[in-house]
């Protein structure tokens, strides 16, 4: 789970144009999928296999060599290379993919075929948005946002084959739990159709005021009683007005029917780290100052209950009954069969009991300040953890610092420079993890970990327990309270948004498509109860899914795709509620109009997603591989079948001209890079980040946005309020671009901080103005870090400038060369 949701770097830089950055091999090849997607289709079985097999062969030597002694004429090449022909207009492109009449002119523009070889100027003034759908106003007005639902394809394919011929990926990217404000529906009925179970939306057809039908499954359905009642105009005989069929998003108040028990209360047990080692890094002084000041803003009502319990060697449990004088601490020293010394007091509840659980907070970092116990049993603690929360279900918070030696889960070290990104390794090591959180996960407990670690802790075993329990990660390497003050000031700022968000408990998601379209593969953390059915013991805000797509049956007679999310949860508070987001985008029989319709950003979110899944059930240079095969195939599909488009060069339609470097920046990250300078915890978790972070957040880590500061303009800037929000236009991720007298801002998502001075200058209050607005729509708190000319800190300004090569990584243009290179073959 990240904890920054934007994070920036803000760099007064002294480096020329020659200055390269700092980022890792780029081995360069890749294609993806996960192990149990749908086969390739037989007309792709004798070339590399988008997303199910991409088997390429290795890099050229040449490709693999250190700098180039000849940078400038490479450059001079990137500008003008003499064999490229001159673009064809408009018509020609028409003709070539099928024609384009009634495509609007936002279409048009998207289509316009960029040879990469010569355009240097890709990026767009400001971030991208997502492509909008080529649908009528009345639907576009009521249609989902994409900051909560995004397609890959703005417009579906209407068959499987003009799928693969794009050589695109289908699938969907899903915020469903985010922060907003949305219609609530109370209603003894909640309209649905008979026989998919589609919840009623504004994208059904009315036949007439007594019959509907349903836009997923097409069945024709009886329009109830009740329904024709509109509670906000409080008028008889609109059912076409009711919320539910005005907005895309709605969340429904739920019945008796919608639950296998009474709801839970809101429950909490904090599992923490007493070991020497985290006495040493001295996090639970702050954990303790942080849940005090966060008491009373804890999500729940009067029925909700805390717990906790401590562990070194040893398990400690707390009574915390009402009526005690002080808290009293239970040893429990046999950690091979843990039992639990009490069921009454242990979770209690926290309004009762509020002055107990204060008293605990202030003297637990007093408790252990002494200790010399280096042992951690952190196995049996989650073991305990589980029989405490069995009868209520709720959120287990784990606080760890080191590797378990202890008891049930012990881990040894497998932190081998040589070994950093070995399948083996990025793997669990044992199953006793999964298999604990699977059985949180039945009884409705969710599992979050915050590993506070300056050693090797195998992050990849202990991620299990949030990833099948639909828990939250959060890392923190090299933490320590003194040496490490940016690490602290994060874990601050984390802990106390993670600490007040919203939650919700017992919580199950489906996801239901157009009758045609089916659903392979999931990616996110959580338990796959049935084919479309995910199993999410808590939600929350900041968490995000993706869902891999197939067209099983023609689409050719429906002119409109939907998709519906249905989210089942229990309010903090103890109401059952339904969260229900609904999708339309058009279906399209021409070529032209997929391409027009790519969403590049949903796509490399979707494929970072199967390449994460192929590193650990294949090998990380599969991954890379089947990336590196993604951009050629697109390439190679867009030249085929734009036949009378016979350039040289590398070119694609405008909307996807981004694709290839997107692709170069996903292989530079951690997650992905080759080398043995990534630790392997640090690699494990930027894969648990690619797995659950919104789209948004995703794209920001792998193409940072960069903006010139110092030469901001009040043109084209936003006015809130009585405040100008100036807008910089975007700068490429290259050094070229930066200047010695520049002042640079990197919104990326590493994590550091600083605070920008307030001066009473034109230039403080702009970028105190950027800063802020570029704030407000983040969940996390960010971190700013002042980069100068001498900062040691630089390193991780240069690793983003992604367009440049360093020793281990290629540079963008080299990139291209690449994927020309693998064309020809």
């Amino acid at each position: 789970m990240s904890k920054l949701n934007y994070t920036v770097i803000f760099c007064h830089h002294a480096h020329t144009s020659k200055t390269t950055c700092m980022c890792e091999t780029c081995h360069l090849n890749v294609g993806l999928s996960s192990p149990d997607s749908a086969p390739p289709p037989n007309d792709m079985a004798n070339q590399a296999q988008p997303y199910t097999g991409y088997g390429y062969p290795s890099m050229q030597p040449a490709y693999r060599q250190g700098p180039s002694a000849h940078t400038e004429i490479e450059t001079s090449c990137f500008l003008a290379h003499p064999s490229l022909q001159p673009f064809p207009n408009l018509s020609q492109l028409s003709a070539a993919l099928g024609g384009l009449s009634g495509v609007p002119e936002l279409e048009v523009e998207a289509l316009r075929p960029v040879n990469l070889l010569q355009e240097r100027n890709l990026l767009p003034p400001r971030p991208l948005e997502a492509p909008e759908p080529n649908l009528s106003p009345d639907l576009k007005k009521v249609n989902c946002s994409p900051q909560t639902f995004r397609c890959t394809l703005s417009s579906i394919p209407h068959t499987q084959a003009l799928l693969n011929k794009a050589r695109l990926p289908l699938g969907l990217l899903l915020h469903p739990f985010r922060d907003l404000q949305l219609p609530v529906i109370t209603s003894n009925t909640i309209v649905r159709c008979r026989s998919c179970r589609t919840y009623i939306n504004p994208f059904v057809t009315f036949l007439d005021q007594r019959r509907w039908k349903c836009n997923l499954c097409y069945r024709v359905n009886d329009v109830p009683d009740e329904f024709m009642y509109n509670p906000v105009t409080r008028s008889y005989g609109e059912p076409h007005k009711r919320p539910e069929v005005q907005n895309a998003t709605v969340e429904f108040i739920a019945s008796s029917d919608y639950m296998l028990r009474p709801p839970q209360p809101a429950v909490y047990l904090f599992v923490l780290d007493v070991s020497h080692n985290a006495v040493e890094a001295g996090y639970l002084k702050y954990f303790c100052e942080s849940l005090l000041e966060n008491l009373d803003k804890l999500p729940g009502d009067t029925r909700t209950r805390v717990g906790f319990l401590t562990f070194d060697s040893t398990i400690h449990f707390y009574n915390l009954q009402e009526g005690l004088s002080q808290p009293q601490m239970l040893v429990v020293s046999d950690i091979d069969d843990i039992f639990i010394p009490s069921h009454d007091s242990l979770m209690v509840n926290l309004k009762e009991s509020k002055e107990l659980v204060k008293d605990l907070l202030t003297s637990l970092p007093r408790m252990f300040s002494q200790s010399r116990e280096t042992h951690s049993a952190l196995g049996p603690a989650l073991q305990a953890a589980f029989k405490l929360m069995v009868p209520t279900g709720g959120r287990v918070s784990v606080f760890q610092t080191q590797l378990p030696t202890r008891g049930a889960g012990t881990l040894q070290s497998r932190e081998d420079p040589n070994q950093r990104s070995s399948k083996k390794h990025l793997g669990p090591a044992t199953d006793f993890y999964k298999k604990l959180a699977l059985d949180c996960s039945g009884q409705q407990i969710g599992v979050d970990l915050f590993l506070l670690s300056s050693q090797y802790a195998d992050l990849a075993s202990l991620a299990c327990m949030s990833k099948y329990s639909a828990g939250s990660i959060f890392y923190y390497p090299s933490f320590h309270c003194i040496h490490n003050p940016a690490e602290l000031e994060k874990f601050q700022k984390d802990l106390e948004r993670y600490l007040t968000r919203k939650i919700g408990f017992e919580a199950v998601m489906r996801i239901r498509c157009t009758k045609g379209l089916s659903i392979h593969t999931f990616h996110g953390n959580f338990f796959v109860r049935s084919t479309d059915l995910l199993s999410l013991a808590n939600v929350n805000p900041d968490s995000a899914f993706a869902v891999q797509m197939s067209i099983d049956d023609s689409l050719a007679d429906s002119s409109l795709a939907c998709f519906q999310a249905a989210l089942l949860y229990t309010s903090s508070k103890g109401k059952r509620r339904i969260r229900v987001h609904t999708l339309c985008l058009p279906v399209v029989n021409q070529l032209s109009e997929v391409y027009a319709g790519a969403d590049v950003q949903a796509i490399t979110c979707l494929l970072a997603n199967m390449a994460i899944d192929r590193s650990i059930s294949s090998s990380l240079l599969d991954a890379r591989d089947a990336l590196v095969n993604a951009v050629v195939d697109l390439v190679s599909a867009y030249k085929s079948n734009v036949s009378n488009l016979q350039q040289s060069g590398l070119v694609l339609p405008a909307a996807m001209r981004l694709f290839p470097l997107y692709i170069l920046a996903l292989l530079k990250q951690k997650a992905l890079r080759t080398g043995t300078s990534t630790r392997l915890d640090e690699r494990v978790f930027a894969m648990c980040e690619f797995k659950t972070q919104p789209l948004q957040q995703l794209t920001r880590m792998v193409h940072p946005d960069l903006y010139r500061l110092d030469n901001m303009s009040d043109q084209g800037a936003l006015h809130l309020n009585d405040t100008v929000v100036p807008q910089p236009h975007l700068v490429h991720l290259s050094a070229e671009r930066l200047s010695r007298d520049g002042a640079f801002l990197m919104d990326c998502g590493n994590v550091s901080s600083t605070h920008i001075p307030e001066l009473e200058t034109h230039l403080s209050e702009r970028v105190r103005a950027f800063l802020d607005w570029l704030q407000d729509n983040r969940a996390f708190s960010s971190s700013i870090h002042v980069v100068k000319d001498d900062a040691s800190a630089k390193a991780t300004f240069f690793q983003n400038l992604v367009e440049d090569r360093s020793d281990s990584a290629s540079s963008y243009y080299e990139f291209l060369q690449h994927i020309q290179l693998q064309m020809a073959k």
